[in-house]
Parts: C-alpha cells; structure tokens; sequence
C-alpha cells in the first residue's frame, strides 16, 4: 500500500554552514524549510552511517552484534519520537530526527575514541 509522505520541519534553527551556504540560512516558504531539512537529516544520516562502519571495524563478532542491537533499538526509539503515521500520511519532524541522529553520531564517535584508546567497553556498544 503506497502512503503519502509528507515531512514537516519544525525549529529549523541549527542549520550546518553547508546547509547555509545552499541558500538554506533565509528559507522563502515552508517548502524551503522542509527541503533544507532533508538536506541536513541526508548529510547526517549519512555521517552516522559512515562513523556505523568505521567503528564496527575495531570491534570482534560479539561486539558488533552488540552494537547492532543498539543500532536497532536507536532506529525505534528515533523513529517513534520523531515520527508519526496517520490516515492522511507519515508525518515526519525533521528537526527532532536531525536532533536525534546528531546524538547518536557523537555516540559512536565517542566509542570509536574510547576503543582507539582504552578498549572497547561491549556493554556500552549495546547502548
């Protein structure tokens, strides 16, 4: 069953330079601020991804399962506080989501130090 999406930005305030640069900083519409939105979540979600990757290298097979079970259980909870699905559609708050993904990036950056450095600590993986 095909659904519409709609995506609603709220609190666009934290906008990246990149995003700025872009003609973000001054958005004319609603369709503007939903547009530079979804340029932010996309370059964010994809520096997840790529800190996802990069940490799973240090880590053995029980670990990355541990961290993926994290992974899921963060995909939950972001999708169910920054989200939500109607009959009209799935509506989407994209300043939460951008919020959210931010601190999750930091999260796994700061694993990445942590088993750089003093080792992997598996219960926090799992976080």
């Amino acid at each position: 069953m095909n659904k519409k999406l709609c995506l609603i930005a709220l609190a666009l305030a934290g906008l990246s330079s990149a995003t700025l640069a872009a003609g973000c900083g001054k958005p004319r519409n609603a369709f503007d601020q939903v547009y530079c939105a979804g340029n932010l979540f996309s370059q964010t979600d994809k520096d997840l991804n790529q800190a996802y990757g990069e940490l799973r290298k240090q880590l053995n097979d029980t670990q990355k399962d541990a961290l993926k079970q994290g992974q899921l259980s963060w995909i939950r909870q972001r999708d169910a506080e920054c989200s939500e699905e109607k009959p009209s559609g799935y509506f989407v708050n994209l300043d939460c989501a951008v919020t959210m993904t931010q601190s999750r990036l930091d999260f796994l950056k700061a694993r990445a130090r942590e088993c750089s450095s003093t080792g992997c600590e598996s219960s926090k993986l799992g976080q």
